[in-house]
């Protein structure tokens, strides 16, 4: 009997600049004026805030697992994707709330009208591997 492992290949999320000095700012600002105001529960909830901030930020990623895209965010997010599924890919900017680390984004178009936004670190080569698997996935990205 032979026993066939599915490939597994993880990709990180991008981290932008702009989203860690953004959230590093408004964390900072809060904390000074807590600080100056000794608000020592409002200290604490902000430290656990930022962490939990942070967490999300640096342990952001995506797996594929043979026709499935896994997308992990941190305890928060863990959404698994049948790439036979996705119809098409396009490069986007929006700002809205994402797994993702960086506003250099792809989004995911699914046959079921779902929208998945991400950020690959290593986008072309993220989308070459689920076009692999799916060769029908209409790409639309600079490269």
């Amino acid at each position: 009997m032979i026993i066939e492992l599915a490939l597994l290949k993880k990709y990180k999320s991008k981290i932008g600049t702009g989203i860690v000095l953004i959230t590093g700012l408004i964390f900072t600002i809060v904390f000074i004026i807590m600080f100056i105001h000794p608000n020592w529960p409002g200290i604490a909830i902000v430290a656990v805030a930022a962490g939990f901030t942070a967490h999300l930020i640096f342990s952001t990623y995506y797996v594929i697992q043979g026709d499935i895209l896994i997308i992990k965010s941190g305890f928060i997010i863990n959404k698994k994707v049948n790439i036979n599924r996705i119809k098409k890919i396009t490069e986007t900017n929006n700002i809205l709330s994402a797994p993702a680390a960086s506003l250099d984004r792809i989004a995911i178009y699914c046959e079921n009208s779902e929208i998945i936004m991400i950020s690959p670190k290593d986008k072309m080569n993220f989308i070459n591997d689920l076009i692999k698997v799916n060769s029908n996935i209409e790409v639309v990205v600079e490269h």
